[in-house]
């Protein structure tokens, strides 16, 4: 099978920065698309940034400009910058993958890791 495992979140001040990792491992043939979404609490799931296998990229409008995504498919690793953060940041960061394994192309999803913005 195949695991993604996110590090990175913590407690950062307003206009702080952060940085989160997602590392899949396992049996991985090709990872296509790669995505990081969040949840806060009380809303739904929404998807923050998306980077294809070919390294396009896409951000949803409220993280446009500070967030960057990135991936070392050498190291099936894909990273999100998170730069100028805002208290409206603060959430579960969710990473998503969609892996071919050889046998299936699937969507995987890591544990999460919490993202606060406070003083």
């Amino acid at each position: 099978q195949v695991q993604l495992v996110e590090s990175g979140g913590g407690l950062v001040q307003p206009g702080g920065s952060l940085r989160l990792s997602c590392a899949a491992s396992g049996r991985i043939f090709r990872i296509n698309d790669m995505d990081w979404y969040r949840q806060a609490p009380g809303k739904q799931r929404e998807l923050v940034a998306t980077i294809t296998s070919g390294g396009r990229t896409n951000y949803a409008d409220s993280v446009k400009g500070r967030f960057t995504i990135s991936r070392d498919n050498a190291k099936n690793t894909v990273y999100l910058q998170m730069n100028s953060l805002k208290p409206e940041d603060t959430a579960a960061y969710y990473c998503n993958a969609d892996v071919n394994t050889g046998w299936a192309t699937k969507e995987y999803w890591g544990q999460g890791t919490q993202v606060t913005v406070s003083s």
